[in-house]
């Protein structure tokens, strides 16, 4: 064979497609590179039943806040000892339905019953004294009304005796001499009757400030003898109301001192709910305002009584009267949940409450979309309840958010649902 010549114009041609070629693989390369720098990361796989997704509303809200606690008695009191002694004998114990006049404990004084029977003597002594004394003055008494007595016999004799011869000395019979010797014995018996009956009149009028040494030493040995009567009679510890008693805090032997308490008696029909409430959540919580005390035995309706002044490892007490009656099996320490219903507010976009997130403040949500995916939105939140809070920005009746903690997709803006 022999090789024919190819024009040059051929072989330029040719090497132009190539450079064309090339450029416009070039071109390909670089505008398939800036299409991938531009896609977006693939948004993450979420299983949709591992979530909770809530639909916003907007209507009616009530705000509450919730805390646990126990049921107290609202009456209780503590018996304590009234003096130094030991515990003689326990006579009912925790859970014993007790009244006013039930003995719970004994206690044994020997110092006690020694005084009782000193006082005893004393006061039996000081009457004796104040009854001999009375006696004393009223035979004085009666000695004086005795004198008067006679006295005033003897002056209605000479009465008579003088007015018998002021008859004779009219006649002549006796010398005016005789009449002034009746008169002045007449006169002497007179004065003699006044100053007699002065002197009783006295003497009864002074019996009782002379008695007054005597009664008043006899009143008090009987204050003294009563005050150990009393102490003696503490010995016998009672309960001193009806309801139950929750606590001994003593053991038979055990030395107690005056103002131990010994004992603890309340009232089981009357309780109260002692509720623990986070403090960052009381600060619109009002003495007055309506709560709910669930026994899990029943929902007692109540209102609030109490809180307390300062808070105590992040909560702060909060007291519950109950209003309602009290279900079957409600009991002192029994463990409740309550509720305080803080307001009812109308009209507002709400939404159930979210994982994390405070009332008042600016949280991002993932919103789902017609897609299937959910993208993050910025959230501005408002008043908040227990189960709900309200919405200010951001969300729009019926949208659709995830409550659920998703901070492990912090890095996303969006996530697909499954």
């Amino acid at each position: 064979m022999v090789d024919i010549a190819r024009p040059a114009s051929v072989k330029r041609q040719k090497k132009i497609r190539r450079i064309l070629y090339a450029v416009g693989a070039l071109v390909v390369i670089g505008a398939i590179t800036v299409g991938v720098m531009r896609l977006q990361p693939a948004a993450p796989g979420v299983d949709r039943a591992t979530v909770w997704i809530d639909t916003v509303k907007r209507g009616p809200m009530t705000r509450q806040v919730r805390g646990s606690g126990t049921l107290v008695p609202e009456d209780i009191r503590w018996i304590p000892a009234t003096t130094q002694g030991r515990v003689e004998r326990i006579v009912l114990r925790p859970g014993a339905t007790v009244n006013t006049d039930t003995v719970i404990l004994e206690l044994n004084s020997p110092d006690v019953q020694q005084a009782a029977k000193d006082a005893e003597l004393a006061y039996q002594s000081a009457k004796a004294a104040y009854e001999n004394r009375k006696a004393e003055l009223e035979s004085q008494l009666l000695s004086q009304m005795s004198d008067v007595a006679t006295i005033e016999s003897n002056f209605k004799q000479a009465t008579l005796t003088l007015e018998a011869n002021e008859e004779l000395y009219k006649s002549g019979l006796i010398s005016e001499l005789q009449l002034k010797q009746y008169r002045g014995n007449a006169e002497e018996l007179k004065n003699r009757l006044a100053v007699a009956q002065k002197r009783l009149e006295i003497s009864r009028a002074g019996m009782q400030s002379q008695l007054a040494p005597q009664e008043a030493e006899v009143n008090l040995r009987r204050a003294a003898h009563e005050l150990s009567l009393r102490k003696l009679d503490d010995l016998r510890v009672k309960a001193g109301m009806t309801g139950v008693l929750q606590t001994v805090a003593v053991e038979r032997g055990a030395q107690v001192a005056p103002g131990t308490n010994l004992v603890r008696v309340a009232d089981p029909t009357n309780l109260k709910a002692e509720l623990r409430i986070a403090e960052t959540q009381t600060k619109d919580i009002r003495i007055g305002q309506a709560a709910e005390v669930d026994t899990r035995n029943g929902v007692v309706k109540g209102h609030v009584s109490r809180m307390d002044p300062s808070s105590t490892n992040g909560t702060v007490g909060v007291d519950v009267i109950l209003d309602g009656e009290l279900p079957p099996g409600s009991r002192p320490d029994l463990s409740v949940d309550g509720t305080v219903l803080l307001e009812k507010l109308d009209n507002v976009i709400n939404v159930g409450r979210p994982a994390f997130g405070q009332e008042e403040s600016t949280i991002s949500l993932f919103k789902l979309t017609p897609t299937g995916e959910a993208h993050r939105v910025n959230v501005k939140l408002g008043k908040a309840s227990v189960n709900t809070i309200e919405i200010k920005e951001g969300l729009q009746p019926g949208d659709q958010v995830i409550l659920s903690d998703m901070s492990t997709y912090d890095q996303f803006d969006r996530i697909q649902l499954k």
